[in-house]
């Protein structure tokens, strides 16, 4: 079976700027990986070239054994991959019910509205308990949570998850974590750039130590503590 999602010898950068240097990652399906390093080592970069919004300077992006290379973004989207960057990306004027139904109705028509709102209040209670609340009054998590529930009405193959505890409390980095796990649960491949290192490695399979741009180490994640640590620093627990 085809991996999800392949970047071969992957180069990357802004203008003269260069971000990834050389990185090979692979994410089969239903596996989830997760890429860590600390700021500014090419990790949002790497999200960006997984998902189409930043094309390569040279290598190669494979989805689903298909060259996506050169794609567009919409192209990796309708593959399959969704992109939950960091921040909150939701309509802060629109109530969160709003919110899902101009995603739910962009994918599944206004026949499948109704359906899509069950199934996103059945993951995700909390949003149920504040449909009519508007987007821009919610915590923080919980608007991480929606922004989350707006790209998985898709469906996708594969989910790249862009520092979504970045800036959370601890509680509600919990709160995050156990959405990935059920988003995970749902047979969705997972691309998790973290930098909250503990969190990542009780979620994931393998592991990716970025570094200046370049995978320093990669491998199971019960084998990433001493690497994570003589790293960056930090216990991997």
């Amino acid at each position: 079976m085809s991996a999800v999602l392949e970047l071969d010898d992957v180069h990357a950068g802004y203008g003269p700027f260069r971000a990834l240097f050389g990185v090979n990652l692979s994410v089969a399906p239903g596996e989830a990986v997760a890429v860590v390093g600390s700021n500014g080592v090419g990790k949002t970069t790497l999200a960006r070239v997984a998902s189409g919004l930043v094309r390569p300077t040279s290598g190669r992006v494979v989805v689903d054994g298909n060259d996506f290379t050169r794609a567009r973004t919409f192209q990796f989207a309708r593959a399959g991959v969704a992109h939950a960057p960091e921040g909150r990306s939701t309509f802060a004027s629109l109530t969160v019910e709003e919110n899902l139904e101009l995603s739910i109705r962009r994918v599944r028509g206004n026949s499948g509205v109704r359906a899509g709102l069950d199934e996103a209040y059945e993951m995700f209670p909390a949003l149920a308990e504040r449909r009519q609340q508007l987007a821009g009054t919610l915590s923080g998590g919980q608007q991480r949570m929606l922004a989350m529930v707006r790209v998985l009405v898709d469906a996708p193959k594969l989910l790249v998850a862009d520092e979504l505890s970045l800036g959370l409390a601890p509680l509600i980095v919990e709160q995050v974590y156990e959405m990935l796990g059920r988003v995970r649960e749902t047979g969705t491949a997972l691309l998790v750039i973290e930098q909250h290192v503990s969190h990542a490695l009780k979620l994931c399979d393998r592991v990716v130590l970025l570094d200046r741009g370049s995978v320093a180490w990669a491998g199971p994640a019960s084998e990433a503590g001493e690497h994570v640590q003589s790293q960056l620093g930090v216990p991997a627990h």
